[in-house]
């Protein structure tokens, strides 16, 4: 890494219009200046008046993934030296935000620092004994303890936490299907005793009930969203609530629909339904108005580093390049509460030679990365 006390920024700078409230929803909008400075990791609009680094190009605020797993391997939590390989991987990618979408790893100690993204946890996400991927999650012998243990990982998150909404049941055998996994009350409760603990809530969901249920439930944010009917798609959109689609992880559907095909026919269907239609999925979210996020799944099975890929995808689905720029830049730092590109917003930002607005295969080649005024690409 090179450090450098001040930088100046020309170009194309997408600087925020006006700082982000935290709790809104996407929505999230940028201005193009000429100009920006870095002095001391920060932004500033004023000329310091001191010899600075120079970069030219198409300046955003640093990239952001909503959904990854920092500490996360295949095999459940991994040690320091792979979460800090995971982190660096991100980075170096031009992801300078990150939220955590559960880890068994506490990756609290890489908080602050300049080789890895800002990450914002949602403490260890929440499921049942085997009805999970094993390793992963936080499993509750008794569906009432739900709320309860929303609330402690409320407190150990950074404002927000993560239930596993449904997963298939083997006991059942040949008749095994995704299905929820908690009581519509229990989620409602627990919804509420995170929000009473000020932290949202997001939520794995894969197939059509659980979908229903968890809007019932005022869930803050939905992951995947693959078994979402018309009218659940309505009602997001009415409510505002973001899907973000993991297209990397739902293009490994077909395959996943393989590997169970012979034991579990019913819930194989039910994936290669899911994965034929993926791309129609994201059109009609984006279609019926769903704020729509970005997010790799990296961690377990897919690597970190990503987002570019993820973000193609979406525009393969039909979402317009400007579209998911956005969505992958500071629109998601509005939803998260994190400033763009402010004065006095710390400087983590990504320089491109072209504009990748007009073309999404910009996003996976940074000519220069920054984070807190150092640059690490």
């Amino acid at each position: 890494m090179v450090a450098a006390a001040t930088w100046h920024l020309t170009g194309c700078v997408l600087a925020d219009v006006a700082a982000p409230a935290g709790g809104a929803e996407p929505g999230g909008s940028v201005q193009e200046l000429p100009e920006v400075w870095v002095h001391q990791g920060r932004f500033t609009f004023t000329d310091p008046g001191l010899d600075a680094h120079e970069l030219t190009g198409y300046v955003l605020p640093g990239l952001v993934d909503v959904h990854c797993h920092i500490g996360l391997g295949t095999q459940g939590a991994v040690d320091q030296d792979t979460s800090l390989a995971q982190a660096r991987a991100d980075l170096e990618a031009g992801t300078l935000l990150v939220r955590d979408a559960g880890s068994p790893a506490d990756t609290r100690w890489l908080e602050g620092r300049s080789d890895a993204p800002t990450i914002l946890r949602a403490g260890h996400h929440l499921a049942r004994p085997k009805r999970y991927l094993r390793y992963y999650a936080r499993e509750l012998d008794d569906v009432a303890d739900l709320p309860e243990a929303m609330a402690e990982e409320a407190g150990r998150g950074d404002g927000w936490v993560k239930i596993v909404g449904d997963w298939i049941d083997r006991a059942r055998g040949a008749d095994s299907v995704l299905e929820p996994l908690w009581p519509l009350e229990q989620v409602r409760a627990g919804v509420a005793a995170a929000h009473e603990h000020g932290a949202r809530v997001t939520v794995h969901t894969f197939e059509t009930e659980t979908s229903g249920q968890m809007l019932q439930a005022g869930v803050d944010c939905i992951e995947h969203g693959t078994g979402m009917t018309a009218a659940q798609i309505e009602q997001a959109a009415a409510a505002r609530v973001p899907v973000v689609p993991t297209l990397l992880q739902v293009a490994r559907f077909d395959a996943i629909a393989d590997q169970g095909a012979v034991k579990f026919p019913q819930y194989a269907a039910q994936m290669r339904t899911m994965h034929a239609r993926r791309y129609q999925q994201v059109r009609d979210f984006y279609e019926a108005g769903v704020p729509l996020l970005l997010g790799t799944d990296a961690g377990g099975t897919i690597p970190h580093g990503k987002l570019a890929a993820e973000a193609a995808e979406l525009v393969r689905a039909g979402v317009p390049v400007a579209e998911v720029v956005a969505a992958a830049s500071w629109r998601a730092r509005a939803y998260l509460g994190v400033p763009g590109i402010a004065e006095g917003a710390a400087a983590d930002l990504v320089v491109y030679t072209e504009d990748p607005r007009q073309n999404i295969g910009v996003l996976a080649h940074p000519a220069a990365v920054l984070r807190a005024g150092v640059r690490v690409r």
